[in-house]
């Protein structure tokens, strides 16, 4: 056996370009090179594969559980762990584990847990995605309202001392309800600043783009919409060219008719990234869990409160892509970079994740020729 591989048989999107006829060279379990298949050396052993696509590992940046559990239940190193394992098995071999509003002793725990997390190297741990607890009552969505509160001076020092500790952090607060000087901290910390759950107007939105702002969470879900005489945040992101924002592409969280405007609003597309916001029946077959004490129900592919309001996605970045090839003018190639090089490139990680390069760790996937999920590799390593 030898630690030299050769992947064939297929195309493969190395997250720039799409390469016929060729191969994805392994070494170490890193990516060595891509190399027309006529010129694989005999040193290699040969993987063929029965056609489709061999693209990089997805990136996931609201991902709040999946393999039974959520972050808000279990904001552990264990939780982390288990919640990174079943997206790993949906082919996102990177993830940004997502709390939803909680109490402060929990928001204590769940970056505790993060920062055993990047101590001990857990496979998919990217950092964290706090998504609130300094939202917009009114656009609470399944957030608890119990849990809802305005940022204060202690609340920056412990988010800025967690970024410390993290590879990456993420946080989504309304901007209505946080000062331009938080938002510069966060920003000057190196936190990346997501604009969410909230009734902003535009002009209050550019305000906070401009004092360090840089993202947006769940696009047109549970923010300010696009009127005639009031863009809100919706109209703010779609025309503020460098503002990133997460996609929700399962057609319930966004008709398939909006997400077209969206991608035609921002024509370049490497500002708009897909997101699961998956809860925890991720790669399970369980039909209901609780969220803050409230019963959430799983049914046709969709999660809900039981008074109807949507309470995460039962998604997965595969599904997702699928759907924006199935839906949309574009083409497989950019639906994939939605789900790697856009998100790396939010995290400032464009040059180690979301790509086929030589030296970068050989996190791949392979799609058949229908975009469903056959393999997905680790470091190298077959699941």
């Amino acid at each position: 056996m030898t630690d030299k591989k050769a992947y064939l048989g297929c195309d493969i999107f190395d997250g720039h370009t799409m390469h016929h006829d060729a191969a994805l060279l392994i070494e170490e379990n890193a990516i060595a090179q891509i190399t027309p298949e006529k010129s694989i050396t005999s040193d290699y052993e040969l993987f063929v594969m029965d056609g489709g696509l061999i693209a990089p590992g997805l990136i996931d940046l609201q991902v709040n559980g999946g393999g039974g559990i959520l972050l808000n239940d279990e904001p552990t190193l264990s939780g982390i762990k288990k919640i990174c394992d079943a997206h790993l098995k949906l082919g996102t071999t990177s993830i940004l584990p997502t709390l939803i509003t909680d109490t402060p002793e929990i928001t204590k725990r769940a970056i505790e847990a993060g920062t055993e997390a990047t101590e001990k190297s857990i496979d998919g741990f990217l950092g964290l995605h706090l998504e609130g607890p300094h939202l917009a009552g009114a656009k609470k969505g399944a957030h608890s309202e119990n849990h809802i509160r305005p940022m204060t001076d202690l609340d920056v020092q412990m988010l800025c001392e967690a970024r410390i500790n993290l590879p990456s952090l993420m946080v989504t607060l309304a901007p209505e309800t946080v000062s331009d000087a938080y938002i510069k901290a966060l920003d000057n910390a190196g936190v990346i600043v997501s604009l969410g759950h909230t009734q902003t107007s535009a002009v209050r939105a550019k305000e906070a783009f401009a004092a360090g702002a840089k993202c947006a969470t769940h696009l047109f879900n549970a923010m300010s919409g696009l009127t005639h005489r009031e863009p809100g945040l919706v109209g703010a992101v779609l025309t503020t060219p460098d503002i990133y924002a997460g996609l929700i592409a399962d057609g319930l969280h966004v008709e398939a008719d909006v997400i077209n405007i969206a991608l035609r609003a921002k024509p370049e597309t490497t500002n708009l990234f897909l997101v699961s916001d998956a809860m925890s029946p991720a790669g399970t077959d369980i039909t209901e869990f609780q969220l803050n004490q409230r019963r959430v129900l799983r049914q046709s592919n969709k999660l809900t409160l039981e008074d109807g309001t949507l309470a995460g996605a039962d998604l997965d970045l595969v599904s997702a892509i699928r759907f924006i090839v199935e839906n949309t003018d574009l083409t497989l190639e950019s639906a994939i970079k939605m789900a790697t090089a856009y998100p790396a490139q939010c995290l400032g990680l464009e040059q180690e994740l979301g790509l086929l390069r030589p030296g970068v760790s050989a996190n791949f996937i392979h799609l058949d020729t229908g975009n469903q999920l056959t393999g997905v590799w680790r470091s190298g390593t077959k699941l």
